[in-house]
């Protein structure tokens, strides 16, 4: 019998493929970055091809280090950055355009006409989503309008879109050779598409943005019985395992870190910063600047909903330090600078690189470093970033507490910033509450592992997950309430110092 389960990982900065075994441990892996393309401000590229390529490759060299056949795995999944866009032709395989990432600004225009005209009330109604740059529906619509030919090979039935979960599960399960187009609801709900009540792409929507139904892949479950959404056709290690797990990026690492029941939340620490809470199969809508999305969907199960609060740029902020200033070589030595200093010496960084996401939604909005004295240096800088990453975390939860009216007694945490002490303690500082991260903390993976091996019956039941999921570490709130109370209010006046920075029309 088949002992193991891998799971593809597309990321914004990386891709990686993973092999866990029944008890969640990891087995083997591999991860390969992929280049950022920025040709213009606000504007943020991946090559798709790239992406592809180095998909396939992790997945060799994973199998190749644990000495694995594809015999020896009865599953995968795939989990990916969720709304980052793809438009391909179905005839070549050949992407008409690179992939426009979540966080590209272009679509600015467009979702600022969706709010005018009243269009953007409808689209949170039935999408559970606000008009925003953030999701797919305004960057297909984009390519579209800007990229020659596509109206018209969409209109014909050659142009397809998906966002990354879709583009590897059409190029694994054959490409032009009969590739199967297919998404799974946790994807689909980001795009301002789907209608999170009948599960199913929305004419309304679509109308909005001129989009074709014939563009867009079927829609199935998190977790697919069966075939799946079909076997892998590429020569390989890999060949003729079936797909049976797709969730995007952070409704993965809610399975991973089994967030399963209603109440339960966590917080993802990665490019950006991914906070949901776990709704049951209640669809609660926001009033408070936070999303509406499917959590999960197992088999023919009833869809579980969230409530999700996406922060645009944290990990990314740490990156910029390093490839923008140049102040740290490497993401792990801003925990070595930041500690030189015992506080950030009045300094608030707001890094509003792509406008400012949940609770806010301003487009408009800028990056912006304040409270800067000559007493300054680059430690009280790298302390400001990660306690920016904390203060975002707070904006979010203090609205999920208001919308949900339920107050986290313990956040777990994922992702690669957990692996910052200091991060994780200025995090249990700001918000008040015990920081725990599993031992497994890229549980993005895992998620979508565990997803994959439930609809084959390797887990028989969620009960099996809950006993694979251990504490690593645990940071317990170090702060007074009154430095609570300061801080946070110190950066809520930075916050305002980045709003009203760029027109926008």
């Amino acid at each position: 019998m088949a002992d193991f389960v891998g799971a593809i990982d597309q990321g914004t900065t990386s891709s990686r493929f993973m092999i866990f075994d029944h008890g969640g441990n990891e087995v083997a892996r591999h991860q390969l970055e992929h280049e950022q393309i920025l040709p213009q401000a606000g504007w943020v590229e991946h090559n798709p091809v790239e992406i592809w390529e180095r998909s396939i490759s992790c997945m060799q060299t994973a199998m190749n280090k644990a000495g694995l056949h594809a015999s020896d795995l009865v599953s995968m999944g795939i989990t990916n950055q969720r709304e980052t866009t793809v438009v391909w032709d179905k005839n070549t395989g050949r992407p008409y355009y690179n992939a426009i990432v979540w966080q590209d600004t272009r679509t600015d225009r467009i979702a600022s006409a969706l709010e005018r005209d009243g269009r953007g009330e409808v689209i949170r109604q039935k999408a559970g989503l606000p008009p925003a740059t953030y999701f797919s529906g305004g960057k297909i619509q984009w390519i579209l309008e800007n990229v020659d030919g596509v109206r018209e090979a969409a209109e014909k039935g050659d142009a397809i879109f998906g966002n990354t979960d879709s583009w590897l599960l059409w190029n694994l399960t054959g490409g032009v050779d009969g590739g199967v187009h297919v998404t799974a609801v946790t994807n689909a709900s980001r795009t301002m598409l789907m209608n999170l009540e009948t599960l199913d792409w929305d004419d309304e929507l679509l109308g909005f943005f001129a989009i074709p139904r014939s563009m867009l892949p079927e829609i199935k479950p998190s977790s697919a019985t069966g075939e799946g959404y079909g076997s892998i056709r590429r020569p390989g290690p890999l060949r003729e395992v079936t797909l049976n797990g797709d969730l995007g990026d952070q409704q993965a690492a809610m399975v991973g870190q089994v967030c399963l029941a209603p109440g339960e939340a966590k917080n993802t620490y990665g490019t950006g910063n991914f906070m949901l809470l776990n709704t049951g199969t209640e669809l609660v809508r926001s009033k408070n600047g936070l999303l509406s999305t499917v959590c999960y969907q197992f088999g023919d199960d009833a869809p579980v909903y969230a409530l999700e609060g996406s922060i645009a740029v944290t990990g990314s902020a740490v990156q910029w330090l390093r490839d923008q200033l140049g102040i740290i070589s490497g993401a792990a030595e801003i925990e070595g600078l930041a500690r030189r200093v015992d506080d950030t010496g009045g300094v608030y960084f707001v890094p509003a690189f792509s406008g400012l996401f949940a609770p806010y939604w301003r487009s408009d909005a800028r990056g912006a470093i304040v409270g800067l004295s000559r007493f300054n240096n680059n430690a009280h800088l790298a302390r400001a970033t990660l306690e920016s990453i904390c203060y975002q975390s707070r904006d979010v939860s203090e609205a999920m507490e208001t919308d949900s009216g339920v107050h986290v007694e313990v956040l777990k945490v994922d992702g690669g910033v957990t692996a910052n002490d200091l991060c994780m303690q200025l995090q249990a500082d700001i918000l008040g509450v015990p920081v725990s991260r599993p031992v497994v903390a890229e549980t993005t993976a895992l998620g979508a592992a565990y997803a994959a091996g439930l609809a084959v019956g390797f887990w028989k039941d969620t009960d099996e997950l809950r006993e694979n999921w251990n504490e690593s570490k645990r940071w317990e709130c170090s702060w007074s309430q009154d430095q609570r109370r300061d801080g946070y209010a110190g950066w809520k006046k930075a916050v305002e110092r980045t709003l009203n920075w760029v027109e926008v029309d």
